[in-house]
């Protein structure tokens, strides 16, 4: 993919289709957000996805673009994907709920690498309370860069 872009989340659908509407709430929630210099809904190079850039400002001048990936399913599954491009490289991280072979359903691959398998852990209920968890995480992570 273009920008380097990649397509972290092709193992998780299980076949089970795209929540357009729960992704289409999200954009309405974060279009208003200052963190993001730009929402890209169902780009052409991941139709299935939220791709969520985050402002540069938020980031010392090493870090050249960040941005989150969501990607939500019908059946209550999901895949959050943070990616920061370094000077030197890139960070992702990932907040998993899907079946898997490698973990349990809810799961986490942790920065830098977002390596497989990743790490169980227990994701919140309500698909706003994760997203609100995400962001946290994000945000402190952000704050962690400056220091």
């Amino acid at each position: 993919m273009s920008d380097g872009y990649r397509d972290d989340t092709s193992d998780v659908s299980s076949g089970v289709p795209i929540d357009s509407d729960r992704l289409d709430v999200i954009y309405d929630r974060l279009a208003t957000d200052d963190r993001f210099a730009q929402l890209q809904p169902h780009p052409a190079f991941a139709p299935d996805r939220l791709v969520c850039v985050y402002n540069h400002r938020l980031y010392p001048e090493r870090i050249h673009r960040a941005r989150l990936e969501i990607v939500w399913f019908e059946n209550g599954d999901f895949s959050l994907h943070y990616h920061e491009r370094h000077r030197d490289g890139a960070f992702d991280h990932r907040w998993d709920r899907h079946p898997s072979s490698h973990n349990a359903r809810d799961h986490i691959h942790p920065g830098p690498e977002a390596a497989t398998p990743g790490e169980d852990t227990h994701h919140p209920s309500d698909w706003r309370d994760v997203l609100s968890m995400v962001l946290t995480e994000i945000e402190h992570r952000q704050r962690a860069l400056w220091n």
